[in-house]
């Protein structure tokens, strides 16, 4: 045949066009095992570099080529599942809650890190090169993302120093922020690491309060796992559990950035999910009005009873992002729609979601901080949803939450937001104690000096115990507070830093000391939610230790964050602190983790381990 020719030639090419064109596109929904839409999952073409991401429907869409034969699709706290793809165009997955026994042990593969820390080693997303550690940092000349400076508390000497006077801190932002920080394959900056907020993500199991205070206290020792001639104190809090049901009427203010800042998928469209899920948990007795603020501020929906679930659902799924922030102009609007429909004895509260670029009109954090401390006075509280990445303003969203008697958490998935905002709803929005404080009292016949492990910023005067006009911290419903105290014992020989001995001070120890058996003694000050007068209790803590690991699960786990964090922190105290031990001791400690949590921290860690080594062999440093 004549055409012969031609036509081989037109199946050569088909079959040439086909070989580059790939076989075809793939698409679905990924939902969790409650059908809730996840977004920001990874959904990869198994073995090769073709990957994309859930949409904030949980929707995807992935071209794939003859030799695709698996779907790999992960997020952190879900197991990954590996799927066959087996010529189908639509593939829906269902992902389960890590909570499998080896889940630990699934960190990302070797190719898969390296592709990681090789993209986000690029300047526009902030990262660099650490010679001096070997590790692939944030570089903050590369984005616009801010953290107030945290100067790492040292040892102080019980002779000159027997008091240690701190506000307790319930907020947990650090720790899904590092999260999100080794997800995409780098290490966070130092100051982003706040260790007492990591250590304050995770549960403990201590006792129910039983008598008159809304919260019981808790006091451990044991050998400190970095630093074997110390010894670590754990000291816990738990607040009394209200059931839902019992818990008082809500007014509820959604303060909504819809900034040009926030038009990205893991800021705006998360943040419309994340309040959906809480949206779901409103009584009829519950009433929420939703402010929003871009280049200027305005009421979307006036107050409404939480039995018209679609019309506040409605008015969330029609927001849009642009403009300028004015977040100043928002605050006040939405104290002010707080102030108008304020609850007498109810849970009167402003709940704001932002990435905290405020850059226009009133937006000093003095001014702020004036601002939410004057309302505070009214028993208008706040808290703070931070969410997304590239120019997050840690430092504002701290200060609000913490002069706004409230908390700071950030949404870096929607499971996180199911954390915050429904399986911890009581603890999160509603306040059993107020201006909570710590004071300890050493015994300087027991314990040479002393340095409390996190809490920089939390720090207060010992005469700030006392004064009831001094703002503290706040403790949820079925909150638990956890501090860890590392303790030279008296008559160790080590050398610490000093000052010269006082002219006028007695500071010999007594040898015939009538609490000579007593350590410390922990001392707590608290006030009612509504009320100005406060109440103290205490407890001694008799000196003794045990190996670490002889200690309990609270005290192991406790402490094996604490020496991850010291390790992200580059701590002058770390001592002999490792990763691969951190990751030891927190696997010796996980206990049931029902909800995969701990599992969770243990793969963190590993991660950590493994882009520490990248960096140190194969990552080329940045100029």
């Amino acid at each position: 045949m004549k055409n012969s020719p031609v036509i081989l030639a037109i199946m050569i090419l088909a079959s040439i066009l086909i070989s580059f064109t790939g076989s075809g596109i793939i698409t679905g929904r990924v939902t969790d095992e409650t059908s809730k839409p996840l977004s920001g999952v990874s959904v990869s073409v198994k073995g090769s570099q073709t990957r994309t991401k859930t949409d904030s429907n949980g929707n995807y869409k992935l071209s794939v080529d003859d030799n695709a034969r698996f779907l790999v699709f992960s997020m952190a706290g879900f197991k990954t599942e590996e799927v066959r793809i087996d010529s189908r165009n639509i593939i829906n997955v269902v992902m389960r809650f890590n909570s499998a026994e080896k889940e630990s042990q699934k960190i990302i593969a070797r190719k898969s890190i390296m592709d990681e820390a090789y993209y986000v080693a690029s300047p526009a997303v902030g990262m660099a090169y650490d010679s001096r550690t070997g590790f692939q940092r944030y570089s903050p000349g590369f984005n616009t993302e801010n953290y107030a400076s945290v100067n790492e508390n040292g040892f102080r000497s019980v002779k000159n120093n027997p008091l240690s006077t701190f506000s307790i801190d319930v907020d947990n932002a650090s720790y899904s922020n590092i999260r999100r920080f080794i997800n995409s394959g780098t290490l966070p900056p130092p100051d982003a690491v706040r260790i007492e907020e990591m250590i304050n993500y995770f549960s403990y199991d201590y006792p129910e309060p039983r008598g008159e205070h809304p919260f019981s206290v808790s006091t451990e020792t044991a050998v400190c796992p970095w630093n074997t001639d110390h010894i670590l104190l754990q000291i816990g809090l738990r607040g009394r559990s209200i059931d839902k049901s019992s818990l008082p009427p809500s007014n509820l203010v959604f303060l909504i950035d819809v900034s040009g800042s926030m038009n990205q998928p893991d800021k705006l469209p998360l943040l419309k999910s994340a309040f959906s899920l809480l949206v779901n948990e409103l009584r009829p007795q519950d009433h929420v009005a939703v402010v929003v603020y871009a280049g200027a501020a305005g009421l979307v929906l006036k107050s409404t009873p939480g039995n018209r679930k679609e019309e506040i659902l409605r008015a969330i799924d029609n927001l849009e992002a642009g403009g300028s922030t004015a977040g100043g102009a928002g605050l006040r609007l939405a104290y002010n729609e707080a102030g108008r429909n304020f609850i007498p004895g109810g849970n009167n509260r402003i709940i704001l979601a932002t990435d905290g670029d405020f850059n226009v009109g009133e937006s000093s954090n003095g001014g702020m901080e004036r601002l939410v401390e004057e309302e505070r006075k009214k028993n208008i509280f706040i808290t703070v949803l931070g969410f997304g990445m590239g120019n997050i303003k840690d430092d504002k969203m701290e200060i609000i939450a913490d002069k706004g008697n409230g908390n700071y958490s950030y949404i870096d998935n929607l499971q996180e937001a199911r954390r915050v905002l429904v399986r911890e709803f009581g603890g999160t929005l509603f306040t059993i104690a107020k201006d909570v404080k710590f004071q300890i009292e050493f015994n300087p016949f027991r314990v040479e000096s002393y340095r409390l492990v996190g809490y920089e910023n939390r720090l207060l005067n010992d005469e700030d115990f006392n004064d009831d006009t001094k703002d503290a911290g706040e403790m949820g419903s079925g909150h638990r507070v956890t501090a860890l105290y590392e303790i030279v014992p008296a008559g160790s020989g080590e050398r610490m830093p000093s000052i010269d001995p006082l002219k006028y001070q007695q500071t010999a120890k007594t040898e015939n000391n009538r609490y000579s058996d007593e350590m410390l003694t922990v001392k707590v000050r608290y006030k009612e939610p509504d009320g100005n007068t406060s109440k103290m209790f205490g407890k001694p803590v008799r000196a003794s230790s045990v190996d670490i690991g002889k200690a309990s699960e609270n005290m192991r786990f406790a402490a094996a964050v604490a020496e991850f964090g010291m390790i992200l922190r580059d701590s002058e105290f770390i001592g002999t602190a490792t990763l691969q031990g951190a990751a030891r001791l927190a696997a010796s400690a996980r206990g049931e983790d029902p909800e995969g949590y701990r599992g969770e921290l243990i793969r963190l860690i590993s991660t950590a381990k493994d882009l520490r080594n990248v960096a140190e062999k194969e990552i080329i440093p940045i100029d």
